[in-house]
């Protein structure tokens, strides 16, 4: 039988919870990592109907994208949605666990899913994160280079857009000398050592750093391993909110309009005026993205589609862009998609489930 942590661990090769915003509560919620898991709930939002469903499936996981809990709860008496939620969950022994802003941020998310859901073509992240990469610096003997470069690489240094191993090797000369009770790979202890070494530099995520530095050390031929690590704040092209795409062959606003309420099951699109132009450059950022309408221009959209617009923002929107608000929920539903593939896909006999019941608060008359 799996575990809490076989599952989360999967979700969180999907999207690293070092990706998380400093405000959110994505991660196990309630209950425990070692705890026997027997299927898994997936929704967007967790309501005491979705613990009674998970109840009668006889599954005591429910993974949802919006954390029940985003921050401390001082009591339990029932007066909130997320107090009954985690008094419910308690009591028939579920486990909570979200995958929010993490989600929200690899380019394989809950913005990806939408953009590949309208069939946008050379998607790339709208608005990518700073200060999410590292430079990593090491310094080791010329016949371990290729070695120690082959297991960081595989911990996921490297990547730079759309290549990968990326790196810059330069030879030079250095100095130690060994202290008393060790045991150098090369010199002898209480003597200085000049060797010939590589310098090797690559850049890593942020949250694989951990990951990497442990292969590298294993990889190592040296007692103590010479690194250094640099914060940068280079854009990560690959790590960020909202997706920028194209559509294969340009539209007319009103066949594309059509399509997205098609696609995404919507009775009514709330949009700008129309610009007068075809459709064919398009910015998707599920949940809130009217941060980032600037964004979109400045990328040279036809349209930005994303939720929770604010009445004054509409009247900043340039004429030559068309701005539509979807929803939250609609622009998010298939987080759910997402999630489900990954766990299918990764371990095929665990019991899953998408939810039946419609957590989207909002109606529609």
């Amino acid at each position: 039988m799996f575990s809490i942590k076989n599952i989360t661990g999967v979700l969180n090769q999907l999207a690293p919870p070092g990706l998380q915003e400093g405000y959110d509560n994505s991660g196990l919620i309630t209950g425990y990592p070692d705890q026997p898991v027997t299927g898994a709930l997936i929704c967007i939002d967790v309501t005491e109907e979705v613990v009674s469903e998970a109840v009668n499936l006889g599954y005591n996981l429910i993974i949802s994208h919006h954390p029940p809990v985003f921050s401390g709860m001082k009591r339990f008496t029932g007066a909130s949605l997320s107090e009954r939620v985690v008094v419910q969950a308690i009591k028939h022994d579920i486990a909570l666990f979200a995958i929010h802003t993490n989600l929200d941020s690899v380019s394989g998310g809950v913005s990806g899913l939408l953009a590949g859901k309208l069939g946008l073509i050379n998607p790339a992240i709208l608005v990518p994160r700073t200060e999410q990469l590292r430079k990593l610096v090491c310094f080791m003997p010329p016949d371990y280079a290729g070695r120690v470069a082959d297991a960081i690489f595989k911990a996921g240094a490297g990547q730079i857009g759309k290549y990968d191993e990326c790196s810059f090797q330069g030879q030079g000369t250095g100095t130690f000398r060994a202290g008393p009770g060790t045991n150098p790979f090369v010199g002898i202890p209480g003597e200085p050592s000049r060797e010939t070494e590589i310098r090797l530099e690559t850049i890593v995520p942020e949250h694989l750093t951990g990951s990497v530095i442990q292969a590298m050390k294993e990889a190592h031929p040296y007692e103590e391993v010479a690194y250094d690590l640099y914060p940068l704040i280079n854009e990560n092209p690959i790590i960020g909110f909202g997706i920028l795409g194209e559509l294969p062959s340009p539209e007319s606003i009103p066949d594309f309009l059509t399509k997205v309420k098609s696609v995404l099951g919507l009775p009514m699109i709330r949009h700008s005026k129309f610009t007068g132009s075809r459709i064919h450059r398009v910015a998707v950022c599920g949940g809130s993205g009217s941060s980032f309408i600037s964004r979109a221009v400045l990328a040279g959209c036809d349209c930005y589609l994303t939720a929770d617009i604010k009445y004054h923002q509409w009247f900043d929107v340039p004429e030559t862009l068309m701005l539509a608000d979807i929803g939250h929920y609609e622009s998010e539903q298939f987080a759910m998609i997402g999630i489900y593939d990954s766990l299918i896909e990764k371990l095929p006999k665990f019991a899953v489930r998408l939810t039946e019941v419609n957590t989207n608060p909002i109606n529609y008359f």
